[in-house]
């Protein structure tokens, strides 16, 4: 049996939709978002998921998450495809399975930067610790507890070219923009 969606869709779609435009727009901050269970996700990553994709959407599953259930659970709730990481809209693991196919992710060209991947990183804790970050829509700085800092801090030196990340731990969501710089603490 599928594990379900959203029980309220068109409502608890537009909330996380509005989750992740904050968290984009504003690096650093952790939002609380709300998303189902049992799915073989974080709820915060199954909202995404399911708020995100599409039947236009290329998803890379990390081996750690790569299971029939979850497969069959994204098709049915979204008509997302499953593809090879250069092929991806989106990578979904933790970072340890999505730090080695980061070269081989979409990162845009110049003149077509949002032609890229976004890596929806699932994280064992999820702290306004670690990294500083500076850049659009952060008013002095920011912390953040990233897996890899110089990864990221190497991602926003290929601007305008990069990947935006989602860090996601239970229902908790952050996001990196290509945008924000990364000091290494």
């Amino acid at each position: 049996m599928t594990a379900p969606a959203f029980t309220d869709t068109p409502r608890e779609a537009a909330r996380a939709f509005r989750a992740a435009l904050d968290a984009m727009a504003r690096p650093g901050k952790i939002v609380e978002i709300a998303g189902p269970s049992g799915t073989g996700l974080s709820p915060a990553a199954a909202a995404l998921v399911l708020t995100l994709a599409d039947r236009g959407t290329g998803i890379w599953l990390a081996p750690a998450l790569d299971t029939p259930g979850l497969r069959g659970w994204i098709t049915f709730h979204t008509g997302a495809g499953f593809t090879a990481p250069e092929g991806a809209t989106f990578a979904l693991g933790p970072w340890e399975e999505i730090e080695p196919i980061l070269p081989r992710l979409p990162a845009g060209q110049p003149d077509y930067p949002d032609r890229s991947a976004t890596p929806i990183v699932e994280c064992d804790s999820l702290s306004q610790t670690g990294a500083r970050l500076t850049g659009p829509g952060i008013r002095d700085s920011a912390r953040l507890s990233l897996p890899d800092s110089p990864a990221f801090a190497a991602n926003a030196a290929a601007f305008p070219c990069g990947l935006d990340f989602f860090f996601t731990c239970g229902g908790r969501l952050a996001a990196l923009p290509r945008t924000t710089r990364v000091e290494v603490c």
